[in-house]
């Protein structure tokens, strides 16, 4: 994985990059992470690198998400969506987590804090339990610092990057 450059950050914001690198890294099995906000934005992301191949080579067939960060964080966003609605309907109060578990994989989707989600994409091969422990953990760390202030700050961060990787 290739890290974002967190230079000009605040200390949250590194610390969340910190955070979303050592879950990558920990956690055997995990392909790609996104942070997404309320309102379906990207906020942070653990692929780098394959997002920029994304642009670059959009008519190439892949695996997973389409190699990019953006397409994880629409299919976390809606899954998202989809829960709470159907937490309304049932009411039996807000959703916690979600998994999809398919052939090649599982989507992993747990919410953070006032409606921004973590979602976690794992090969076959992932122990679903490791992946779900540690997604608590990364909530618990970073629940409480993901502020109104900071989405906004890792917002402008990553368009940034994407207005410089595009140049």
């Amino acid at each position: 994985m290739t890290a974002p450059s967190t230079f000009g950050l605040s200390s949250e914001a590194r610390n969340l990059h910190w955070l979303l690198n050592n879950l990558v890294e920990e956690v055997p099995g995990i392909l790609s992470v996104a942070v997404v906000s309320s309102d379906g934005l990207l906020l942070l992301s653990s692929d780098h690198a394959r997002n920029l191949e994304a642009r670059e080579a959009k008519a190439e067939p892949r695996t997973g998400p389409r190699g990019s960060a953006a397409d994880l964080a629409t299919v976390v966003s809606g899954i998202g969506s989809l829960t709470v609605g159907a937490s309304k309907l049932m009411d039996f109060g807000p959703v916690k987590h979600t998994m999809v578990a398919m052939d090649e994989g599982s989507l992993f989707v747990m919410s953070i804090s006032d409606g921004s989600l973590l979602g976690v994409h794992g090969s076959a091969e992932c122990d679903m339990s490791v992946v779900a422990y540690h997604m608590a953990l990364f909530v618990g760390r970073a629940g409480h610092v993901l502020t109104p202030e900071l989405r906004s700050e890792l917002r402008k961060s990553l368009e940034s990057e994407s207005a410089g990787s595009a140049r």
